[in-house]
């Protein structure tokens, strides 16, 4: 059934993906409610808050990919490292890294490179529309991806080509370029790759303007309101537990790592992990970079936002634990100050870590559409990393599936329930 402008639209989630949905229903002519389990709107402990703030074209490349078994392997060794698996008894852990590790293959990348740049584009695109009617500034100067060592660079460069070859602007990079492009951070690099599409912006204060802007539209915001499951009717339409959910609603799911919990009690299934990252912003950096950059042997993203500075990666898999891993957090540290050798681990003493969970599906797409057999229920999670990245043309895709409309591009390959 297709929503009727008349028909309530009921958003579980507030972060990136909710409000940008929220945003497009709303210039539809939708009416919008939104609800969510933070105690209320002050409350910035959802992924979308504390991420690196980064819009990524150049990320066109899925999470399960050929070569990340192996570094993963390798990874776990490092207590310091980059990726980490808490070995636990659960048989959807078993499950998810079975699918995961049949998709990292080089047919996967190949199927899926196009859609992921195509999402990320558009996502650009509405981002600067939307940050300008909410007044948010988007930093449009191009992410450089840094390397420590020429394994890396050789690695980058290859991307690099790809990127080009799906008309994606990447511009390899001598350290004396690097400092052309930014000078006014010191890097210890051999090189390095200047994606010029992407751009950064502050994500809790695009979260919270955006949220300000849905409010002056009509939106309904409902805080501190905990959702337990689903009910599936005979006729499939779904209502909510714990929820007050008007006749005819259309119901769309985007409250990440959770989602799948839901789903399961109603009896469907969406492979999902939660992927722990955590982040660290200095407020008075000895150094301000212009431009946003990613420590491509790290894996840490480095994020300039305003007069503060971000750091932000890792990827633990340790089930829903936001509790923070202090080794972790020193393999942010150190790796910040190899590639930047003006900041010293002194310069993060006292700064606090940030810890938010990604919902990662184990092919590396997310999952947007309807849900097979229940007329009235959408989902979008499953992002992983480029939640933020991909927040606008998510909205924009479950605006027009809700609606019937003809979609922006074909999404197919996100059906929710293709694991089911």
């Amino acid at each position: 059934m297709n929503a009727k402008h008349s028909e309530p639209v009921i958003i579980v989630g507030a972060g990136i993906i909710g409000l940008c949905t929220a945003w497009h229903c709303l210039r539809a002519g939708m009416r919008v409610s939104v609800i969510d389990r933070a105690p209320s709107e002050s409350d910035v402990s959802g992924c979308s808050y504390g991420n690196a703030g980064m819009v990524v074209p150049s990320h066109f490349i899925p999470l399960a990919a050929p070569g990340i078994i192996g570094k993963g392997i390798k990874w776990l060794a490092d207590p310091e490292g980059p990726f980490f698996i808490r070995p636990r008894a659960s048989l959807d852990l078993m499950r998810w890294g079975r699918l995961f590790t049949s998709h990292a293959t080089d047919k996967h990348v190949m199927a899926s490179r196009e859609l992921l740049r195509d999402l990320n584009l558009a996502s650009r695109r509405l981002f600067l529309d939307m940050a300008k009617q909410i007044g948010i500034p988007v930093e449009q100067r191009g992410l450089l991806m840094l390397c420590r060592t020429e394994k890396g660079m050789e690695e980058e460069a290859e991307v690099a080509k790809m990127a080009r070859e799906l008309g994606v602007d990447a511009e390899l990079c001598s350290p004396q370029r690097l400092t052309e492009l930014d000078s006014k951070i010191q890097m210890d690099v051999v090189g390095g790759v200047w994606f010029k599409q992407d751009c950064h912006l502050d994500p809790a204060a695009f979260l919270s303007a955006l949220r300000r802007e849905l409010e002056s539209m009509g939106a309904e915001m409902i805080y501190d309101a905990e959702v337990s499951g689903l009910d599936r009717q005979g006729d499939g339409q779904v209502s909510l537990k714990g929820a007050v959910v008007p006749p005819g609603s259309q119901i769309l799911l985007c409250c990440g790592v959770w989602t799948d919990g839901l789903l399961k009690t109603m009896g469907k299934r969406m492979p999902m992990q939660a992927g722990k990252g955590y982040s660290l912003t200095l407020k008075s950096p000895r150094e301000q970079p212009q431009l946003c950059s990613i420590l491509a042997e790290a894996k840490v993203a480095v994020t300039p936002m305003g007069e503060r500075l971000r750091f932000a990666g890792t990827m633990e898999i340790c089930g829903a634990d936001l509790s923070v891993n202090s080794r972790r957090i020193r393999g942010i540290v150190r790796s910040a100050c190899e590639y930047f050798p003006s900041f010293s681990e002194e310069d993060f003493q006292d700064t606090p870590a940030w810890a938010g969970l990604r919902p990662c599906s184990p092919d590396g797409l997310p999952y947007i559409g309807r849900v097979a057999g229940c007329s009235n229920l959408t989902v979008a999670t499953g992002h992983s990393m480029m939640g933020l990245s991909m927040g606008p043309v998510t909205g924009q895709l479950v605006m027009e599936s809700m609606l019937g409309r003809p979609p922006l591009m074909d999404i197919q390959k996100l059906d929710p329930m293709r694991f089911d």
